[in-house]
Formats: C-alpha cells, sequence, structure tokens
C-alpha cells in the first residue's frame, strides 16, 4: 500500500455532520425512547461518548444504548434523564465536544375543579376573564369557548382578544347577546404529542346602562424571533388603533399589524430596537401605552481557524471572531479539555510546539443565548509522500529542460536529496537542487535518462519517493510564418510547420500580441487548416486592422515546445483625426484645425468637413477654402455659414482604400451675428371687423434670423398715395399685424411690404401685395332643429361656410360651398343640443377670401326619443278610431305639439298600417311603431 498513495484516505480528525439539538419529552410517557442524534466523519473511524451534565453515560445498560453514534433513552424519566447532553468523538488525532442539548419534560395539569365565580360587565363598557391556567412546561396556546365545544370566540371580531401572555379574554365594549358560560381551552405542542384541556365555567352577565369611556392598558413584550407587541383596551365605541415608532421609522415589515392591537415584526434585527407606542381613539377621546424592544442575539462566527501543520518548536496563533449581543465570551478546548494554551481574548498562542501538542482544538463562543463551536486539528508529523509523490514517468526533450518536483508533507521541514540510482546528485552546471527540493536538469541528454529518487528526513522519521526519467526527441519549427502585408477585408494564410518525437501527440497554438487565439469559433476569424498532424497553418478571413500585429505559432508537446513569428500588415482607409479646434469665427466662416490621425500604412490623399447646425441632427459637407484639402493640411477654412448659427465639425480623412472614422466632434461655437438677409415671406391679409385692416405673413425662420433682438418693420400706405406708415413688431413669433381706423372705409385697398431688422440692422425689403380692409359683410344663423341650421348673408359672390362646435379649433372646423349668389344656405348633420360658431368666405377661382365676422347658434334638443305606447285601433264602417298613450319629453328633448296618424287604402289597413309620426315643438319628427 506505501507504493499506492493515490488510493490511500488522508488520516484526519473527526469533524461533526450532526450534533444533538434540544428536545421536550411528554412527562408520562414510559414506554417511548428518545434519540439524541451525533455522527462525525474520521479516519480511522472514531468512536462515541455521552455526557450528562457534565458526568459520563454509563453505554450499554438497559437504558442507554449507542446506535452508531447516536444515544437512545428507554423509558426516559424526568428525575434520572432530565439535563444538558454533549457528545465526545474520538479517534487517534484527538476528540472534539459537540454542543450542548437539553432534554426537558413537558406537562399540562388540569384545571383547578373549583367553580369559577360569576362575573358581570355593563352594555357598552369593556371587561376581561381571567384564564388562570393550570401549571404547564413549556408556553400554552390559548383560545375560549362560548357556552359548549366547539363553539370558539372568532379572531377576526374586533371586539375580543385573547392573549397568548395570560391567557385572558378581552371584551372591548359588552353587548347584551355576550351573556354566556365562557370556558378557558388551553393546549401544550410538544416534539412528539400535543395534548389539551379547559377550564370551569366563568359565567358572565351583561347588564344595561353602562358608560361610555376609554382605557388603555397591559402592553407586553414577547422576546422570540420575530417580537409581538399586544395590547388589551377597554372602550365603547369599539376603538380603532394604530401603532408608531416613537425614536425612529416604522419599519415597512410590519404590514398590516401597525393598525391592530398585535404588532408583529419578523425577521428581527438590530434596527428594529427602539420605543413603540400604540394609540387607541374613539369619538370620546384617545390613549396611547408605549413599550420598548431590545434586541439581543446569540453567537454567530464572524472568523474561525482552520486545521494547520506546523513544525516543532515554532509558535502557533489562532484566532476566533463572534458576534452577538450579549458580547459572547470565547475558550479554547483541546481533545474536548482545557490545555496548556495561552488564551489573550478570542486568540490561542501555543509556543514552542511540542509532538504531544498535535490534536483537535475547538474554539467555544456563548452567551446566555447559546453556546457555538468551531473546531481544526493541528498536526505535527514526519515526512511523508502519500499524498504528493514524485511523478512516476517524467519524460522530457533531448536538448531541453525538465524539472521533478520533490513535495512530501511533514513538519517540522524536512532536509530533502536526490539520488540518480545509488548516486546521489549534487550541483552542477547543468543539475541543479532547489531549496525547496526541486530537481532541475538542463541540456538533457539520452545518458540522463533512469531513476531519480528524493529522500526526505526530520527527527521525527525519513521517506522517499521515486520516478522514471524518460528522454525523447525535441519538437522544431521547420517551416516558420512568414511576414504578410494585406488590404482590409482580405483573406491571408500564415504557414506553420514542426517535427516531434512521434511517440508523443504535437498539438498548435497561435497567439497575437501574446493573447492566444480561439480556433474554435465557428464565426471566425481565425481557422486551424485541418491537414497532416506537423501542420499548423492559420486562416485568418475578413482581416480587420485589429488583427494586425506579431501572430507567435507554437508546436508543443507534454516535454516541450517551439516557437515562431511573423508580422501581419493590415492596410486601412485612415483612422480619425484628433484635436479638432475652432478659430477665426465670424458671420459666415471658421478656420479649424486638427492633427493627423493613423493612416494605418496608406497615406492619407485628403481630407472632408463635415458639419453640423443646430437646426438639424444630419451631418452634411461643409463648403472650404481650398475646396480641395490636400493629405498633408491640418487646417482649412469652413465658409458659407448662416450668421448666429451653432455649428459642430467632423474632419474626415480618406486615402486610396477609402473614408475613415470621422474625428470627435468639435466644441459647439455661434457664428458671429449679421443683419437680416431675406424679407420676410407669405405676405398678405385682408378680412376683420369693421374698420380694419389685417395683414399677415409667415414667421421668419430661426436660420434666417441672423442675430437677436429680432422683429418685424410693417410698412403700409392706402393705394394711390405716397406716404408710408411703418410699425415695428419686436416678436420674432408675430404673424399678423391689425391697423385699425374708425374713418376706414369697407374694402379699400392698401399697398403693404415687409422687412426683418435685428441688433444688426434692417434686412431687404418684400415685394408690395395689394391687401384690402374689412368688407361690409354681415351673416345670421337661425336653429331650425336639432339636426340643421341656417345661415344667411348678404351676397357678395361664391361663399364657403366653415362652422365648428364650441370648444373645438378653428382649424379643425367643417364646411359648406355655395353656388351662384344664393345669400342663404342650410347646415345638416349638426348635433343636437350644441353650440356652434359659423363664418362665411367668399371664394373664387383664385382662392378663398377673408372670414366674415363669427356668428354662434345653438341646435335644438333633439325629439323623444319613445314612441306613444299601447297603440289601438277600431273600425267603425268607412272610420277608424286611433288610441295611444301619450309621450312625455325628457328635459333634454323637444316638447310634443301633436302626433300624426297615416296608413294605408281601406283594403290592406288592417294587413299592413304605415308608420305613426309624433311632431315635435322644433318641427322635428319622430317615427313611432303601429
Amino acid at each position: 500500500l506505501w507504493f499506492l498513495p493515490h488510493i490511500l484516505t488522508h488520516i484526519h480528525g473527526p469533524v461533526f455532520e450532526e450534533e444533538p439539538s434540544s428536545l421536550i419529552y411528554p412527562e408520562g410517557l414510559t414506554e417511548g425512547k428518545v434519540t439524541l442524534s451525533c455522527q462525525a466523519r474520521a479516519n480511522p473511524a472514531a468512536s462515541y461518548r455521552w455526557l450528562l451534565n457534565g458526568t459520563e453515560v454509563p453505554l450499554g445498560s438497559e437504558r442507554h444504548t449507542l446506535v452508531a453514534g447516536n444515544l437512545v433513552i428507554s423509558s426516559p424519566e424526568p428525575s434520572r434523564d432530565t439535563g444538558s447532553y454533549q457528545c465526545l468523538v474520538i479517534n487517534r488525532c484527538g476528540t472534539i465536544i459537540s454542543r450542548a442539548a437539553n432534554l426537558k419534560f413537558g406537562y399540562l395539569h388540569d384545571f383547578s375543579p373549583d367553580s369559577r365565580s360569576p362575573q358581570t360587565a355593563y352594555e357598552g363598557v369593556g371587561t376581561f376573564l381571567a384564564c388562570q391556567p393550570p401549571p404547564h412546561y413549556p408556553a400554552l396556546s390559548y383560545r375560549w369557548l362560548i357556552n359548549e365545544f366547539p363553539n370558539f370566540i372568532r379572531a377576526d371580531d374586533g371586539r375580543w382578544f385573547v392573549s397568548q401572555v395570560s391567557g385572558n379574554l378581552f371584551l372591548a365594549k359588552a353587548e347584551p347577546n355576550d351573556t354566556a358560560n365562557y370556558f378557558c381551552f388551553t393546549t401544550i405542542n410538544l416534539d412528539i404529542s400535543t395534548k389539551s384541556t379547559f377550564s370551569k365555567p366563568i359565567p358572565l352577565s351583561v347588564l344595561p346602562n353602562g358608560m361610555n369611556a376609554l382605557n388603555l392598558a397591559n402592553i407586553q413584550t414577547l422576546n422570540i424571533c420575530s417580537v409581538v407587541l399586544t395590547v388589551h383596551f377597554y372602550n365603547s365605541p369599539v376603538p380603532k388603533l394604530r401603532w408608531r415608532k416613537v425614536d425612529g421609522l416604522m419599519p415597512s415589515k410590519t404590514g398590516s399589524s401597525a393598525e391592530g392591537p398585535t404588532l408583529v415584526l419578523p425577521d428581527l434585527s438590530f434596527d428594529d430596537e427602539g420605543v413603540y407606542e400604540c394609540e387607541a381613539y374613539n369619538s370620546e377621546g384617545r390613549d396611547t401605552h408605549q413599550g420598548r424592544i431590545s434586541v439581543q442575539a446569540q453567537p454567530d462566527w464572524v472568523q474561525v481557524m482552520s486545521d494547520s501543520e506546523v513544525e516543532i518548536s515554532s509558535e502557533l496563533l489562532w484566532s476566533c471572531l463572534s458576534s452577538g449581543k450579549p458580547r459572547p465570551s470565547v475558550r479554547w478546548l483541546r481533545n474536548g479539555q482545557p490545555d496548556r494554551v495561552e488564551v489573550n481574548g478570542a486568540n490561542l498562542k501555543i509556543s514552542s510546539l511540542a509532538l504531544e501538542d498535535s490534536g483537535m482544538y475547538q474554539c467555544v463562543a456563548e452567551n446566555k443565548h447559546g453556546t457555538i463551536y468551531a473546531s481544526a486539528e493541528l498536526r505535527v508529523q514526519a515526512p511523508d509522500f502519500r499524498l504528493n509523490p514524485v511523478r512516476r514517468l517524467i519524460p522530457a526533450a533531448r536538448g531541453g529542460q525538465v524539472m521533478i518536483e520533490c513535495r512530501p508533507r511533514a513538519a517540522p521541514k524536512p532536509i530533502l536529496f536526490w539520488s540518480r540510482g545509488t548516486e546521489l546528485l549534487a550541483n552542477s552546471s547543468r543539475i541543479t537542487v532547489a531549496p525547496d527540493g526541486t530537481l532541475w536538469i538542463r541540456n538533457v541528454s539520452r545518458a540522463d535518462e533512469g531513476k531519480y529518487t528524493c529522500f526526505a528526513e526530520n527527527y521525527l522519521g525519513k521517506a522517499n519517493s521515486t520516478g522514471h526519467l524518460s528522454v525523447r526527441d525535441a519538437t522544431k519549427i521547420t517551416l516558420a510564418p512568414s511576414n504578410a502585408d494585406i488590404n482590409q477585408g482580405e483573406n491571408v494564410t500564415l504557414q506553420c510547420h514542426a517535427s516531434h518525437d512521434p511517440t508523443m501527440d504535437l498539438t498548435f497554438t497561435w497567439a497575437l500580441k501574446g493573447v492566444l487565439l480561439d480556433l474554435e469559433d465557428p464565426a471566425g476569424p481565425y481557422f486551424r487548416i485541418q491537414g497532416q498532424e506537423n501542420i499548423g497553418d492559420l486562416l485568418i478571413v475578413n482581416a480587420q486592422l485589429s488583427q494586425a500585429g506579431i501572430f507567435t505559432c507554437t508546436a508543443q508537446t507534454v516535454v516541450d515546445s517551439a516557437s515562431a513569428s511573423a508580422r501581419l500588415v493590415v492596410r486601412a482607409p485612415p483612422g480619425p483625426p484628433g484635436g479638432i479646434l475652432v478659430k477665426m469665427v465670424t458671420d459666415t466662416s471658421v478656420e479649424l484645425w486638427w492633427s493627423h490621425g493613423h493612416d494605418n500604412h496608406s497615406p492619407i490623399g485628403k481630407y472632408i468637413i463635415m458639419g453640423q447646425s443646430s437646426m438639424s441632427s444630419e451631418w452634411k459637407k461643409m463648403r472650404t477654402e481650398p475646396a480641395n484639402i490636400e493629405g498633408n493640411a491640418e487646417s482649412a477654412r469652413v465658409i458659407g455659414l448662416m450668421p448666429w448659427m451653432d455649428y459642430r465639425f467632423q474632419v474626415i480623412a480618406s486615402n486610396i482604400l477609402g473614408k475613415g472614422e470621422p474625428s470627435q466632434p468639435s466644441a459647439r461655437i455661434r457664428t458671429q451675428p449679421a443683419a437680416p438677409t431675406v424679407a420676410p415671406s407669405g405676405l398678405g391679409g385682408g378680412g376683420g371687423d369693421h374698420h380694419e385692416l389685417i395683414v399677415t405673413w409667415t414667421p421668419m425662420a430661426r436660420e434666417y434670423q441672423n442675430g437677436d433682438g429680432f422683429g418685424y418693420i410693417l410698412a403700409f400706405r392706402r393705394k394711390g398715395t405716397a406716404a408710408w406708415s411703418e410699425v415695428r413688431i419686436p416678436h420674432v413669433e408675430s404673424s399678423r399685424h391689425v391697423y385699425y381706423n374708425q374713418s376706414l372705409a369697407p374694402y379699400t385697398p392698401f399697398e403693404v411690404k415687409i422687412q426683418a431688422y435685428n441688433r444688426k440692422g434692417v434686412g431687404p425689403s418684400s415685394q408690395t401685395v395689394e391687401v384690402h380692409s374689412a368688407e361690409e359683410a354681415s351673416i345670421n344663423a337661425t336653429a331650425l332643429s336639432a339636426f340643421e341650421i341656417q345661415v344667411s348673408w348678404e351676397p357678395v359672390q361664391q361663399l364657403s361656410i366653415r362652422y365648428w362646435r364650441q370648444h373645438e379649433r378653428e382649424a379643425a372646423a367643417d364646411r359648406v360651398r355655395t353656388a351662384g349668389l344664393e345669400p342663404t344656405a342650410r347646415v345638416s348633420g349638426l348635433r343636437p343640443s350644441t353650440r356652434y360658431h359659423v363664418a362665411v368666405f367668399a371664394y373664387n377661382s383664385a382662392g378663398t377670401g377673408p372670414s366674415s365676422p363669427r356668428t354662434t347658434v345653438t341646435t335644438r334638443k333633439p325629439p323623444p326619443n319613445r314612441p306613444p305606447g299601447n297603440v289601438s285601433w277600431k273600425i267603425q264602417g268607412s272610420q277608424v278610431a286611433v288610441r295611444w298613450d301619450h309621450v312625455t319629453a325628457l328635459h333634454n328633448e323637444s316638447a310634443v305639439l301633436g302626433y300624426k296618424v297615416s296608413g294605408l287604402n281601406k283594403r290592406f289597413f288592417l294587413e299592413e298600417m304605415d308608420l305613426c309620426v309624433c311632431v315635435c315643438e322644433d318641427n322635428t319628427h319622430q317615427e313611432l311603431t303601429p
């Protein structure tokens, strides 16, 4: 076995896999059994012992049995078996002791057989019934019965509350039907059984004439994983409750319990500490009560020691750090007992280690809420090669070098030396034994083949391990890759052939700039050309600039490798220019400077300048001086810019392979302002009210304003006169001007022109156009029905009627056109009870004229939506008598003025009868069912 270390298992001390847990066993259950678990892994296998309150448990008796590592107690008795149990696990490496597990006995006695005193409560007032539970362990859960089983009090009834601390039943507002017999029902839940019992009846009588009051009392704090604050209250009316944290923000995890009698804080943390207040309030008043939560925690490990192998006479320093509240105390054990250790808080120190210090060590942290253990093994050992033997077969390449490791396990550190056969090896020009025991042989030859043995020795013992050195042919590159020069997007093959020892496998790898390439990615761009084993050619597909550089081919076996390199040059369009600066800014030009980017192995032929204004996100080619910018230039003037406009610029270089990437955009600049160079367009006008001249135009776009302080100068004169009147309009968004003169005759012709201005000056005038003052036209609109209006006007020429509902925009208006010079028109298809605006426009083949003054009209109410009911008729000779029920119009319908009855000829009257028609006040008709 000593020669087969790979199948040996590492010897180690015990490590717990399962430790005992505390439990509560039902008192009086004499035929049962209690099992306390304890399992550990160890090599060699461990033995087990048990302690009760520090005293060893006698195993093998009828009452105490050991099953694997578990302790089984038959017919447990409270007087003999109650206490704290710990498991000890022992093998030759040492002993560890488990955490303590408490065995306790649970019980629930019966309620006192004495009768309970009757209690009285007044209607509308609160009261409580005391449970007075019997002796028990552990804590009980409480419910209450009314009159008989299983009529339990419902937990969702806001008037009742059962305290799970005292068991008392609280009634917030007594009612006459609460008179009954009440029973306190208690339950105890143990690990293996459940038991319940209930009290004698407690009679409660509710008397009339209670008083309204508010009384808040009895707040409780339970120290469990989820803290529960409980408030009991008496009052009428039944109050509403709300909780708040007095000294901080209320935790959101309280949820809906923040507005109930029980405040629940799940997953308790130290942030939940503080003072909590409950407020009860109703129409009679309010009251508050406070309780404090103090959060504590059992110990938890922050840092523990780990298994260590150290040298004899050296020093050991271990640390254990734990958290908890109150702060845990720390103690140390060796093989389950205190030992010769120096303890400084959580630190353990052993000076001048000896062989007998080997063993199992435990760090124990404890406070009043619990105890935790951490274990580690300390080993001081003789040399041992079983885990790290010398390699059995060591291949090496002829002419190369080989490294043979010697790494036994040993403490203290052993002396290491090597032999070849019976020859002890010493350092020479070719052979070196490093301080860590590693053997190096350089310029290996066939004569170096043979067995090599490493010896390790310390005062505890000695050991050795042997391997065989086998010398193989060296790997060589027979065809190295050649330098290549290609254009971007082309394919290229780099060759690489090698020779090697035929008894070993040969593999090829490629690296670019020292980084290994992935030759297995089907998406490329690198592919290994399949062929003979000694060929490792590389295909590069669609080469890019990023693929340029030094490529290294490596041919390797398990014993050696050989490499060769070549440079790949990839020519491409130029890189982006850098350092873009804008200088000499005028109103229509700037001077641009830049620095050359990479030419990517092809000279730069020319530059192009692109610009982007604040009016558009599109980049456009700019006009420059000179028009063609040579490849050696580093500046140019950009011309043809708009004054007072924001610009950014980019520079693009190109060569015979194409255009490169643009430079980073320059900083945004604004050209200098200038006077406007164009006149506003769209000059026209007309229409309006009496004595008005309305002039309209298209507001100037931002690119034509050329500066701030922008506005319009409007000039106008009556046709045939010489003097011009001017008006300055200092708003860029203005599009109309109204000139009012009481003496202005209708439809008077005016000559009008307009020009723009800014702080730099005045721009050119527009062409003069003719505009007429308002016409003497009037319109009238009358509602004919719920769906139709009539519009009339003084005849001018062909007219277009525009109408739109109130609250709508005129731009969305509907239109009706009239033919000829008819002065009236009907507009149908309207909505009932709706207010409309109406305007009339004259038009001819040249287009539509100005609008008439607006008028408004409201359509009439709609006809009734219901026909006459109960229609009947009676034939009397040549007459027919028809009867029906009246139709009453709703408030939003037209009133009924009469009815119309019609029919076919007498012959067919009985078979077919025409529709009856209801006549309404607005002269509309509603078809009726006969």
